[in-house]
């Protein structure tokens, strides 16, 4: 177990260096192509990626979570995955391009109808690799999934810039959305060197099945429910008043999406492993809990504290409107903190009945508010879905860790130190902008007030609340030399 810690803490390290390049990646392509492609060019592509993601979660059948989650899973079991997942993709594929001309017309845009065919490809490409993924991660192999990860958002990157700058507009979004999967797939298939064999019946699939089906329905309602907002703006107000919306919410999804990946992977795995253990399981998920939290606080105060600053910075001039949007949206960052990581306890432990009517409860509330909110437009639909999501955190909390090895105790004492180092950090941040930041540009603002916000919080964190021993205990960890990661196909 000592050796699981380790790996973990230098797999979660790993995790979070690589998504905090993936992070200044993502902020550096928007950076270049919100100058070189205009709002409507983001809108049109976010008319079918609010379709092609729903399509997604079927592509997985939650399957990676059931490989990730089991004591024990055989190759031919393995084998058996893989194909499914493959057929999954093709038929998706297939779906979505046959659905083209009807989200076309959906949206009375023709241009999408090639968009759609273009995007479906990426299903075959996104599942041919879900199982390798999953081994690596079950393998707790995370170094490895961080280089494929960085490579590929590189490579789709560098080649969506060019597109950009080549005057094609918002195909260099389509080319970077399905380069991403094929690079990534090709080095999954590389790393773990495993060929995947002929399915077989009567391999023991059934309960994997069972799971992922139950993951998978979890994923559909919640991203149903986080993205009906975005269908509706582009039905009801249009490409631009999507696009405005949409780079908003991208770059408020940001810290959630790349966090929750990074010490999620890690944490569920982990979980996964010593689900037996209560006494371990609580420990491991309050420890991921605590980091997430941690670095998430300072991240949604600077959003809230200076969407004027970071619009213009990372977006440019003809994105000012964002502004007002982003700091709307910036309580959802800390909100998806709070509640997200719950999901992990809930997975390890096969809660997923749990997680199941949460997301059932969830959806109908987060629906009312876009409605109630659409008529106002964009501004409106980003104040009624950070109300909802606000009054939901406290009971979405404690019936998700009702019953279970964390206590509600548990999650005040994690909460308190950093939003308490928060509030002090964003009085001293906010004070040193008003005095002298008039004056200067908005990357000077941003930097200093960055700084300020940044330097104050960490010596809160550290000192004040005496969470210095907590990262003190990480970093041991990563400069231990844990034993070597398993190379064998079917990790214990």
């Amino acid at each position: 177990m000592k050796d699981l810690k380790e790996r973990a803490i230098r797999g979660g390290l790993a995790r979070v260096f690589a998504q905090v390049v993936f992070f200044v990646l993502r902020i550096g392509a928007l950076i270049v192509l919100a100058r070189l492609l205009d709002p409507k060019d983001f809108g049109l592509v976010g008319m079918v990626t609010a379709f092609t993601g729903v399509l997604n979660l079927f592509r997985d059948f939650g399957l990676s979570t059931a490989t990730v989650q089991r004591v024990s899973v055989t190759d031919e079991q393995l084998s058996t995955l893989f194909w499914i997942n493959v057929l999954a993709g093709v038929i998706l594929g297939l779906s979505l391009s046959g659905a083209a001309p009807i989200i076309s017309n959906f949206y009375h845009e023709p241009r999408l109808f090639w968009v759609t065919i273009v995007l479906a490809a990426g299903f075959l490409f996104n599942a041919a690799g879900v199982q390798h993924s999953a081994l690596l991660q079950r393998q707790m192999r995370f170094t490895a999934l961080a280089m494929i990860q960085i490579i590929s958002l590189v490579v789709s990157t560098v080649l969506g810039i060019g597109i950009a700058a080549g005057g094609f507009g918002y195909w260099a979004l389509v080319v970077m959305s399905v380069t991403l999967p094929l690079v990534s797939t090709i080095g999954f298939w590389l790393t773990t060197r495993w060929i995947p064999r002929m399915p077989r019946q009567q391999v023991g699939v059934f309960p994997l099945m069972r799971f992922g089906g139950a993951v998978t329905l979890n994923s559909l309602i919640v991203y149903f429910a986080y993205n009906l907002d975005k269908i509706l703006l582009g039905r009801f107000w249009g490409a631009e008043a999507l696009g405005i919306y949409g780079r908003s919410y991208q770059i408020i999804n940001l810290p959630t999406e790349n966090l929750n990946s990074a010490v999620g992977e890690v944490a569920f795995a982990a979980l996964s492993r010593v689900q037996d253990d209560p006494g371990r399981l609580r420990s491991y998920f309050l420890k991921g809990y605590s980091l997430v939290l941690a670095l998430t606080v300072p991240i949604t105060l600077a959003v809230a504290l200076f969407p004027h600053d970071l619009v213009a910075v990372i977006l440019g001039a003809k994105w000012s409107d964002a502004a007002p949007i982003l700091r709307l949206l910036a309580p959802t960052i800390l909100i998806f903190a709070l509640i997200n990581p719950l999901g992990w306890l809930l997975f390890a432990t096969v809660r997923i009945g749990r997680s199941l009517k949460i997301a059932l409860v969830l959806a109908p509330l987060v629906t009312l508010g876009y409605a109630l909110g659409l008529s106002h437009g964009p501004k409106g639909v980003a104040f009624a879905f950070s109300a909802v999501m606000i009054l939901w955190a406290v009971p979405h909390i404690a019936w998700g860790v009702h019953g279970t090895v964390v206590s509600l105790r548990d999650i005040r004492t994690a909460v308190t130190r950093p939003l308490l180092s928060g509030v002090v950090a964003a009085v001293l941040a906010y004070g040193m902008q008003f005095y002298y930041g008039p004056s200067l540009s908005p990357l000077l603002r941003l930097t200093l007030g960055g700084t300020v916000l940044l330097a104050a919080y960490v010596g809160m964190l550290l000192y004040v609340m005496g969470q210095k021993a907590f990262y003190v205990d990480l970093i041991r960890g990563l400069r231990r030399r844990p034993a070597v990661e398993s190379t064998t196909m079917i990790p214990a």
